[in-house]
């Protein structure tokens, strides 16, 4: 459930981060692809508005009747499709001298046709992008009143030259419902794409942060089962060690009670084999260790060892009342004369005695940390090498 909710607020600041991108590129994209799409319908008007110009001034300047050049024009525009731009030619007072539609030939522009550009100046490309966009008053841009009307003069340029009177002006017609068409088809492109490609951007990522994620949760679970694993060994050898430290001290016990059971009788046979079981005892180790404290001489019994070790050189050997005194010989000569089975080599370090280790913890890679009463200043770390061995003795 946890890692659900975790999936759905992914997909979820994927979704928020991706349409906030989106919303704030789409605009952009769109206007400057609607501004492209009119500068080329301002250019194509213009340019033909040009030509026109050019071709009227030069009938009138061969000494063409203007008569006969208006049949001209009338004639070559009159085929003009109206759903794209067209040209129209009109006097400075405003009424049609020609026009694709021949009905609109001597009517008068009226005072609500608007205009989109003057003969002192041009309509730019962002101009016209407002107009369509808002269709507000903006410097050369009026409002379109008339709703019905389905077309604009986005230029005029006057037919004129030297040593030629003429008052007729050309004006450039485009489309406005099929500008505006043409630009809702391309922003519901755009949107349709955007959508399309946010979808499969969501999706992919929401799918690779899953798949990641389960590959991250595989690795987790591993490692926990394998943390269990070593809890567990870990628990098991502290149930060892305790079981380990109660046959000892029962070991002791029993000792202590058959020491003073012993009768008059046995005295004299213990006598009799004491060389015998003097050479047990050598064979088990010493029983107690010559130590110095200051200038005091001190015989410290093997049973009340906690741990022996060396610090910058010197042998301190710690008893279980936390006393600490030192020692002239190494850890491999103490350790030689040591029981084996109370005593554990830890490291090059430390000698450590079974009834001193309080508790085992695991330690870095596969080591084991021991940790001893009284406490040592030192870590007691059994490296991953010898941890196999420690076990085993352990379980001796």
């Amino acid at each position: 459930m946890r890692k659900d909710r975790l999936y759905f607020l992914t997909f979820l600041s994927i979704a928020i981060i991706f349409t906030i991108i989106a919303a704030i590129s789409a605009h952009y994209f769109i206007k400057a692809s609607t501004e492209q799409l009119l500068d080329t319908q301002l250019e194509s008007s213009k340019r033909e508005a040009k030509e026109i110009s050019s071709l009227v001034i030069s009938q009138l300047q061969q000494g063409i009747n203007k008569e006969v050049v208006k049949q001209n024009i009338q004639k070559s525009i009159e085929k003009t499709n109206l759903e794209n731009g067209f040209i129209s030619v009109f006097d400075w007072s405003g009424e049609g001298i020609c026009h694709p539609d021949i009905k609109k030939v001597g009517q008068s522009i009226g005072a609500d046709q608007s205009f989109v550009s003057t003969i002192n100046g041009e309509i730019t490309t962002k101009d016209f992008y407002e107009f369509l966009m808002q269709k507000q008053k903006n410097g050369k841009i009026h409002s379109l009143e008339n709703d019905e009307a389905t077309s604009e003069i986005v230029y005029l340029y006057p037919i004129k030259a030297a040593n030629l009177d003429s008052d007729w002006i050309i004006g450039a017609h485009v489309n406005l419902t099929k500008i505006s068409n043409q630009i809702a088809n391309l922003r519901s492109r755009f949107y349709t794409i955007l959508i399309i490609m946010g979808f499969v951007l969501i999706l992919s990522s929401v799918i690779t942060v899953r798949l990641i994620g389960s590959l991250y949760e595989k690795k987790l679970e591993a490692e926990k089962q394998k943390l269990e694993g070593e809890v567990l060994n870990l628990a098991k050898l502290n149930t060892a060690l305790g079981e380990y430290q109660q046959k000892v001290s029962e070991e002791k016990s029993r000792s202590q009670t058959e020491e003073e059971g012993i009768s008059t009788r046995e005295v004299v046979q213990e006598k009799e084999s004491s060389s015998e079981t003097e050479a047990s005892a050598n064979d088990k180790g010493k029983k107690r260790i010559l130590t110095y404290l200051r200038n005091e001489l001190l015989s410290v019994p093997t049973e009340e060892i906690a741990y022996i070790y060396t610090e910058n050189t010197i042998t301190y050997v710690v008893d279980i009342h936390g006393k600490r005194s030192t020692t002239n010989s190494s850890l491999d000569e103490l350790y030689s004369n040591l029981d084996s089975s109370i005593f554990y080599r830890a490291n090059r370090q430390f000698i450590i005695a079974i009834s001193a280790i309080d508790k085992i913890i695991r330690y870095g890679n596969n080591q084991l940390k021991i940790l001893v009463a009284p406490n040592s200043e030192v870590d007691i770390i059994i490296g991953k090498n010898k941890a196999s061995e420690f076990k085993q003795w352990l379980n001796m």
